[in-house]
């Protein structure tokens, strides 16, 4: 966050003067929206996949003025996307200094505020904030009170010396301290149907009543949600009446194709070696295999994060082999995919009755996406001499023990093995260890293909006739 500019009005006269009047938070997001599709500037920065289907659809509801819930399984990006929201707040906006719910100067709502400005008058301060700290984000939960959300008696004030029906004893609470802002709550269905209820008046009123007070704020604020449909239909429910209150409900959706979840897993992970894109593709496939496999539970789904985790669980792997072979850069090859199904099988849940198979089926569909890397990578070429290298004795080890420049040598020189590279992304004068991922995925996809034998024994897999 940068500091708040020196020029910026400071009372509320000198706000008034500059023009800073008063803007409901549903038209500044309007605002701001409208500027930036006129301008071609991308309005949500780090979303991949949705440009098409789900952006479209968020950006009427916000020109709309709506209140929105997406709705998806888990790891699809629900919550990102509603961070990015901030990003169409102003960076800065008047608040009066000291005011618990962040008043506009020219706007109070609480008495305590509305005295103060009428005993200031145009000396009343202002202080900014930024655009980030008016995004305030809840996990529901089902212990989530009414006083968490909204706000209830705070014995302090009362202990003080205010009695208990001043208005000023009251202890707001996240939704009203949100004013002029953006609330998420994340897993609604998960918050209890009672808990539900107080959200209706802010949502179709705007307002909050606490407990018996006639206290009512006329609060602004921009209310969305995330739920999972499993949730959303059984576990738990978003109650009618605060579901018809939404304005928009939008369904999000995983990666459509394999280069955007590719995407995904260049910007999200945190990778600790090298990884190419052939192997991150043999992943995005492995990925998309899952969520269309029997044996796993759909209705759950098969997150993003499980892709993200499992490239780094093979970079992880790569490096753990470069530090004992001592090559240098550590780059990942395809003896390094298998870690995945070992490290990750709880990630998924499969349908009953596959007990003691997951892995199977997690190499099976493993073995499905190395192969159609590799159709897609290598189609038209001939891989038949590299074959035929192979079954003339010179075999090929690999292994967690073996470096790449070891199972270059076992090779002899072949002028396919310089189209293997290239189709890979790599070129001659590269370090060895890139050339032998991609030369390890041409046999690889052989011995898929029935062309080679594999045979794998304590840590060590040879390629041969």
């Amino acid at each position: 966050m940068n500091a708040v500019p020196d020029a910026l009005p400071r009372t509320a006269g000198e706000l008034r003067a500059a023009g800073y009047a008063p803007r409901p938070i549903a038209r500044e997001i309007h605002d701001n929206l409208l500027a930036a599709l006129r301008e071609g500037r991308d309005a949500w920065p780090g979303i991949v996949g949705f440009s098409r289907t789900v952006l479209p659809q968020l950006e009427r509801a916000l020109l709309a003025g709506h209140d929105v819930v997406l709705l998806g399984e888990r790891g699809q990006g629900k919550t990102r996307l509603l961070r990015t929201l901030a990003g169409l707040l102003d960076e800065w906006t008047p608040v009066i200094e000291g005011s618990e719910l962040g008043e506009h100067p020219l706007d109070p709502i609480t008495p305590a505020s509305i005295r103060r400005a009428a005993e200031l008058g145009d000396d009343l301060p202002v202080a900014w904030r930024h655009r980030s700290e008016r995004y305030t984000e809840k996990l529901a939960t089902p212990d989530t009170s009414v006083g968490d959300l909204i706000g209830d008696v705070d014995p302090v004030k009362v202990a003080e010396g205010r009695s208990l029906g001043d208005p000023e004893t009251i202890h707001f609470g996240l939704v009203p301290r949100a004013h002029r802002g953006i609330v998420a709550i994340n897993e609604l269905p998960d918050l209890a149907e009672r808990i539900q209820v107080a959200l209706l008046n802010v949502m179709e009123e705007r307002d909050i009543q606490v407990r018996g007070y006639t206290l009512r704020l006329p609060l602004d604020v921009l209310l969305v949600a995330t739920a999972n449909p499993e949730d959303y239909t059984n576990r738990g429910r978003i109650i009618t009446p605060l579901k018809d209150r939404f304005g928009a409900e939008i369904r999000t959706h995983y990666p459509m194709d394999v280069g955007s979840e590719v995407a995904v897993v260049r910007q999200e992970a945190n990778l600790v070696a090298e990884v190419g894109e052939p192997l991150l593709e043999v992943l995005a496939r492995f990925v998309r295999n899952l969520r269309e496999s029997p044996v796993i539970d759909q209705r759950s789904g098969v997150s993003a994060r499980f892709a993200v985790a499992a490239a780094e669980t093979v970079a992880a792997a790569a490096l753990r082999r470069a530090a004992v072979t001592g090559e240098d850069p550590a780059v990942a090859r395809p003896v390094d995919l298998e870690a995945v199904p070992a490290v990750l099988r709880g990630k998924v849940e499969f349908e009953p009755g596959e007990e003691g198979r997951e892995v199977e089926h997690l190499v099976h569909l493993m073995r499905r996406a190395i192969a159609e890397t590799a159709r897609e990578r290598f189609a038209g070429l001939d891989l038949r001499p590299l074959s035929d290298a192979v079954a003339d004795g010179h075999l090929v080890a690999t292994g967690e023990r073996v470096p790449g420049a070891e199972v270059l040598a076992a090779l002899p020189e072949l002028p396919v093995l310089h189209e293997v590279a290239q189709r890979a992304g790599v070129s001659a004068d590269e370090p060895a260890g890139r050339i032998a991922a991609a030369v390890e995925l041409a046999l690889e996809s052989l011995f898929l293909a029935r062309r080679l034998a594999k045979d794998s024994d304590d840590g060590t897999t040879v390629y041969g006739q």
